[in-house]
């Protein structure tokens, strides 16, 4: 479906956030959607974008303010743990190289995930802080890297590296589009230049593997980093083609691939098998950030993914918090395809590898489905409480695990 198509209506019979901007206009409808809302029809004209309009909108923005300013919990514990970070400080320093390498031999990507935390926190600290100092330092990192970085390469996990650190880079560089001293154009050729043909490439090739052969981050995240580069580029091709593979796309990130099994009214509730569910829980929880960075970013331009399929993904991540949870979950065994010739593989219980397993995913998905949708999401909100306030990158681990997403949810979300 192309992006400026009209679409009133998804599942469940709904008005869609989309038609309802389209159909009641602009700041009408944005009143009507509260406060999280922006006052842009993502329907104006045909690449339309609004900005800021990836994981942070204007209303997001105005909130965090003003709750803070007001000594307001949770916003103000949110702040706090951003403000605490070492990456947040204004004083950090980038270190900008021209290749990046995840995988095999010279790896050296903890130099683009700490830099893309650090110019992430403070440009946070500057859109609801105010301080220019944080905007400097956010300015300089991203401009060393615009000007330096050429390749991102290593083995199979070059196409993580290019998923995952494009669309966090893509946001930090939204966040500070309007700033002087950031050079965005130059930004933006660099995002086009090395990170897009990579994401790319796995969507459209799957490094010649089987197409089940990857797990549903791997698609996830480059899909993720397609959909932030359209949309930090007004590029609405590319916006597309992310909206597309999330609703069509072969590969395991695609939203009936990477939900696969349905459960209907479990104990009450419906419920979704996540595709790596059967693998262990920490990529499980990480694909819960990257499946909802996606949906985030297309909200924020008026396509709501959240609801998309009756509400697939919702299912599918109450499944997820709540075996976290340390309940039981039903399980389908799945079975799979591996390597080039696509060699059988099944999993037939949940894999309990880290189980519980602290991630910066949950308040994004509760505030969207708990509150800005009012549905009973018992054991997302669960998991998001337990784990409140959530941190960023640098506070959960210094591996790269702890920089699969960029966090601050309690901050940017709370209703």
């Amino acid at each position: 479906m192309s992006r400026t198509s009209p679409h009133t209506h998804h599942e469940g019979g709904q008005v869609s956030r989309r038609g309802l901007l389209k159909t009641a206009g602009g700041l009408t409808a944005a009143l009507a959607l509260g406060a999280g809302a922006t006052a842009t029809t993502a329907d104006a004209a045909p690449g339309t974008f609004t900005h800021p309009g990836m994981l942070h909108n204007a209303g997001d923005i105005n909130r965090a303010k003003v709750r803070i300013a007001a000594g307001d919990d949770p916003w103000l514990s949110g702040w706090n743990r951003l403000t605490a970070n070492s990456h947040s400080q204004s004083t950090w320093s980038p270190r900008a190289t021209a290749t990046i390498i995840r995988g095999g031999t010279g790896q050296n990507y903890g130099l683009l995930y700490n830099d893309i935390a650090a110019a992430y926190q403070n440009a946070l600290r500057w859109k609801v802080g105010g301080t220019e100092a944080n905007a400097q330092c956010a300015a300089r990192i991203l401009n060393a890297w615009a000007t330096t970085l050429t390749t991102v390469t290593g083995n199979a996990d070059r196409f993580l590296a290019a998923g995952l650190y494009g669309w966090q880079f893509a946001n930090a560089a939204e966040l500070m589009r309007d700033y002087g001293a950031f050079d965005l154009g130059a930004f933006q050729e660099m995002m086009v230049k090395v990170f897009y043909p990579l994401n790319n490439q796995f969507l459209t090739g799957h490094n010649d593997a089987c197409i089940t052969n990857y797990w549903a981050n791997w698609d996830l995240c480059n899909m993720a980093s397609v959909l932030a580069i359209g949309i930090l580029n007004n590029d609405g091709a590319k916006y597309d083609q992310a909206v597309d593979y999330f609703k069509n796309g072969a590969g395991n990130g695609s939203i009936k691939n990477a939900v696969p099994f349905l459960y209907s009214n479990v104990e009450g509730y419906d419920l979704g098998q996540w595709q790596e569910s059967g693998r262990d829980q920490g990529h499980t929880v990480m694909g819960m950030g990257q499946m909802g960075a996606i949906c985030e970013m297309a909200w924020n331009q008026g396509e709501d993914l959240y609801s998309y399929d009756g509400r697939r993904f919702m299912k599918a991540a109450q499944y997820v918090a709540k075996y976290n949870l340390n309940m039981n979950v039903p399980f389908t065994t799945y079975n799979w395809g591996s390597g080039q010739n696509c060699a059988p593989q099944s999993q037939t219980v949940p894999g309990a590898g880290s189980r519980g397993q602290v991630r910066p995913v949950w308040a994004m998905l509760h505030y969207h489905y708990g509150r800005r949708l009012l549905l009973d999401d018992k054991y997302i909100s669960q998991m998001c409480f337990s784990v409140a306030p959530e941190g960023g990158g640098g506070d959960y681990g210094t591996d790269s695990g702890g920089f699969d997403q960029l966090g601050f949810g309690t901050l940017m979300y709370a209703k």
